[in-house]
């Protein structure tokens, strides 16, 4: 979804299409980190 936004925003230069591209790009960063956080907490043996 990330390239084809930003594909749709270098070809058109449409700001609002920019600003969903960055709206995104920052959602999936939080969603890699949640997952990241979680995974963690899986490897930990238990005690």
């Amino acid at each position: 979804m990330l390239e084809f936004t930003w594909k749709l925003f270098s070809q058109t230069g449409n700001i609002d299409t920019y600003l969903l591209f960055k709206e995104l790009e920052r959602e999936q960063k939080l969603y890699g980190e949640e997952q990241h956080a979680e995974q963690e907490e899986i490897d930990q043996p238990i005690s």
